[in-house]
C-alpha cells in the first residue's frame, strides 16, 4: 500500500503534523505499558483469587508476556521496514487492548497466562514501527529529545496501570480492571489509522544511502556485528531489569510493608511514577542532545553513569520505615532511571541504516524482553519465595534491590565498552571513514 507523505514546510523539513505523531505514538506507547503493568498492582489480588506463588506471578509478568513479544516483533519489524508503519501500530494497539481485556475473564494460571501472551503478541508488533517513525519524522540532531519525548509514555502509561487500575480493582474488583483498561485501545487505534500519515522512509539518511531492504541473512549479520548497536541493546536489556523490577514489584512492596489499600497504594505510586518519571525522560533527553553535540559517546556514557546512579536513592526507599521517604527517595530513584532512555534509543537509531532500523529494534527489544522482564521478574520472584522464610514480608523488597543492583553494575560496564567503540561523531561515520 503506498504511503502518503506526511505534511512540510517550504523548506522541505516536516511541519506540525510529527508533533502530532510523536504525540500520539507517546499515548500508544502509555497505554503499552498500562496494559502490560496493570497485571502489577492487580497482583495481591490475583495471587489470593489462584492461590500462586511469587516464582508463578513473576512468570505471569514476564515471561507469559515476553517469550511471544519477542517472537513477534520479528516478522512485524520486517514488514515495518518495507511496509506502511502507521497501520501496523493501529493493528497492534487494537489486538492488545482486546487481550488485556481477555484476562479479566481468567479461570486460573494457565488460562491468564495464554491471555497474558496476546497481549505480548499485539504489543510486540507496535515497538519497531514506532520508533522507526519517529526516526522519520525527526533529524538526527533532534532524535535524542524526540525520543525522550517518546519515553514519556512509558512513565505515563506505568502510572496510568498504577493509580486508574487500583482505583478500578477498589470500584469493581480485578477482572473488571482488566476489561475496562483494555478499551481506550481500540479508539486510539482507529485514530492513528485515519490521521496520521506515513513519512518518507530514511528522509534524513546521508546522501546516498541505500534505502532498498536487504536480505535477512545480512541485515541480521550487519546488525550483529554492528559491535555499537549490540552494546546498545544488551547494554539496555541488562539495565531495564531495574525499570520492570520498580513497576511490577513496587507496589506488591508496599502493600507487604505498610498498612494500605490497594487503591491507595496505586494512587501514590502511580502519582510518584509521574513526578520522577516526567522530568527525568525530558531532562535525560535535552542533556543527550547537548553531550552529543560534542560527543555521541554520550549516548552510552550517560546510560551508564544513572544505571548504577538510581541504585542509591533506590536503597534509601526500600530500607525507609516511613511512607512519604519511601516514597520520595523512590520518586528520586526513578528519575534518574528514566532519564537513560533518550541516549538508548537514539543511539540504536543513529547507529544503524535507515532499512534495518525496524528490525534493529525488534532485536534491541528481544534481548529486553527476555533479559529485563521475563528473567529480571522471575529472578525477583524466586529470590523472595527463597528469602520469605526468614526475611517474611521484607524478603521482596531485598529481592528488588539485589536484583536492581546487580543490573546497573553490569549495565555500566557494557555501556562503557560500548562507548569505547564509538567515535566522537558516531557509528556510522566511523565505519564510513573507515
Amino acid at each position: 500500500m503506498a504511503s502518503t507523505p506526511a505534511p512540510t514546510t517550504e523548506d522541505g523539513k516536516p511541519g506540525a503534523h510529527r508533533w502530532y505523531v510523536l504525540s500520539l505514538l507517546t499515548l500508544t506507547s502509555a497505554f503499552s505499558v498500562a496494559d502490560r503493568l496493570v497485571f502489577g498492582i492487580l497482583v495481591e489480588d490475583i495471587k489470593a483469587a489462584f492461590q500462586l506463588s511469587d516464582f508463578q506471578l513473576g512468570l505471569l509478568g514476564g515471561a507469559a508476556f515476553s517469550l511471544v513479544y519477542v517472537l513477534a516483533g520479528f516478522p512485524a519489524a520486517r514488514l515495518a521496514d518495507r511496509s506502511t508503519r502507521k497501520n501496523i501500530v493501529a493493528a497492534a494497539i487494537s489486538f492488545w487492548s482486546l487481550m488485556t481485556a481477555a484476562c479479566g475473564m481468567a479461570t486460573g494460571f494457565w488460562t491468564l497466562f495464554m491471555a497474558r501472551t496476546g497481549v505480548g503478541v499485539g504489543e510486540g508488533c507496535s515497538g519497531p514501527s514506532s520508533q522507526s517513525l519517529v526516526a522519520d519524522f525527526f533529524a538526527r540532531h533532534e532524535l535524542a529529545k524526540a525520543m525522550g519525548f517518546l519515553t514519556l509514555g512509558s512513565t505515563i502509561g506505568t502510572a496510568t496501570g498504577l493509580i486508574v487500575g487500583g482505583q478500578l480493582a477498589e470500584w469493581f474488583d480485578w477482572r473488571w480492571a482488566f476489561i475496562l483498561m483494555g478499551l481506550p485501545g481500540l479508539l486510539i487505534g482507529a485514530v492513528l489509522y485515519l490521521t496520521v500519515r506515513e513519512p518518507p522512509r530514511g528522509r534524513y539518511a546521508p546522501k546516498g544511502t541505500d534505502m532498498a531492504q536487504l536480505p535477512l541473512g545480512r541485515t541480521i549479520m550487519s546488525l550483529v556485528t554492528n559491535r555499537v548497536f549490540m552494546g546498545l541493546a544488551l547494554g539496555w536489556a541488562v539495565q531495564i531489569m531495574i525499570g520492570y523490577a520498580l513497576a511490577f514489584w513496587m507496589a506488591a512492596v508496599m502493600l507487604r510493608q505498610f498498612p494500605i489499600s490497594t487503591g491507595d497504594v496505586g494512587l501514590y505510586l502511580g502519582f510518584t511514577f509521574l513526578l520522577g518519571g516526567i522530568p527525568g525522560p525530558i531532562l535525560g533527553g535535552y542533556v543527550t542532545h547537548w553531550l552529543t553535540l560534542r560527543d555521541e559517546r554520550w549516548r552510552a556514557w550517560l546510560p551508564g553513569v544513572v544505571s548504577l546512579g538510581c541504585v542509591v536513592p533506590l536503597a534509601l526507599s526500600l530500607t525507609s520505615s516511613g511512607f512519604t521517604a519511601f516514597l520520595v527517595w523512590f520518586g528520586l530513584a526513578y528519575a534518574i532511571y528514566v532519564a537513560s532512555q533518550a541516549g538508548i534509543l537514539s543511539g540504536i537509531q543513529a547507529s544503524v541504516e535507515p532499512a534495518s532500523r525496524g528490525f534493529a529494534v525488534a532485536i534491541a527489544l528481544f534481548f529486553n524482553n527476555l533479559v529485563g522482564q521475563a528473567l529480571g521478574l522471575a529472578v525477583i520472584g524466586a529470590v523472595s519465595d527463597a528469602l520469605t522464610p526468614t526475611q517474611g514480608p521484607s524478603a521482596l523488597a531485598v529481592a528488588v534491590f539485589g536484583v536492581c543492583l546487580v543490573s546497573g553494575l553490569a549495565s555500566m560496564a557494557i555501556f562503557a565498552w560500548t562507548a569505547a567503540q564509538m567515535g566522537p561523531s558516531g557509528y556510522l561515520e566511523k565505519m564510513r571513514e573507515g
